[in-house]
């Protein structure tokens, strides 16, 4: 009995075509993808920036003042000097790097409030557009 087995295997052109099916898949997956990444760094950004605020507004309740901007974040986990009303710690962890792992920049008094709690956005620099752009309490 002379039978020929075919070997099991792909082709050259069997892994070519599978290649361009799959960067074809990128290519449309893809941005769709990271648009969607960027925005959800961005919801997280301003839900972070929220329960910070909440937070600062607990401390202002028992302290009758918004931390300094010395003082910063740190304040709603250690009790600053000299601090006798204050009941914290206001917040159950460390504050966190935003998305982008970058520091929440933080002023008191503010120039857009009584304090400017805020993200620098993806490239971690004041200003920019899209998602580079600042992320603050002030709303934009």
């Amino acid at each position: 009995m002379n039978s020929k087995k075919k070997k099991a295997g792909f082709t050259l052109l069997e892994l070519l075509v599978v290649m361009v099916i799959i960067g074809l898949l990128i290519g449309i997956v893809g941005p769709r993808y990271f648009g969607k990444l960027d925005e959800s760094k961005e919801k997280t950004a301003r839900a972070q920036i929220d329960a910070f605020g909440k937070a600062l507004d607990h401390y202002r309740i028992d302290t009758g003042r918004y931390p300094n901007t010395e003082q910063g974040l740190e304040a709603l986990r250690t009790k600053p000097q000299n601090e006798a009303k204050w009941r914290g710690p206001y917040l159950q962890k460390a504050v966190p790097l935003d998305p982008w792992d970058h520091a929440y920049q933080y002023k008191s008094p503010g120039e857009r409030g009584e304090y400017d709690l805020f993200s620098f956005g993806s490239d971690g620099q004041a200003g920019g557009s899209d998602n580079a752009a600042d992320i603050g309490n002030w709303g934009s």
